[in-house]
């Protein structure tokens, strides 16, 4: 999973749109390690536009989390942000690993 910042230290759609970015740029790289990315507001984000935007609260974070806990490991990039150091904390929890970059990731990969 990549976790990241989504709408920390982004008070616009252009702010939020720039690090959904990021997090896509970051699961192209855990993909060509040749693992299978997966970010949460990816997954949310259809949901939400489907259901409403009241829906937000009750899908973003608890769809996120949900997805935390069925995957092996967690890639955390960006800034501060409270909800992707909940996904992280899902991966602690379960004594996964949490990458704080795509080196230290690539290393795991290939132990």
């Amino acid at each position: 999973m990549v976790s990241g910042p989504y709408t920390s230290g982004a008070s616009s759609p252009d702010g939020r749109a720039a690090n959904l970015r990021a997090m896509n740029r970051a699961a192209a790289e855990v993909w060509a390690l040749g693992l299978v990315p997966v970010i949460g507001v990816n997954m949310a984000l259809p949901l939400i536009e489907a259901t409403g935007p009241e829906t937000y609260g009750s899908v973003m974070m608890p769809l996120s989390l949900a997805l935390a806990e069925r995957c092996d490991a967690c890639l955390r990039i960006g800034g501060r942000s409270q909800g992707a150091d909940d996904e992280a904390e899902v991966f602690r929890r379960q004594g996964k690993p949490v990458f704080s970059s795509i080196s230290e990731l690539r290393d795991w990969c290939v132990r």
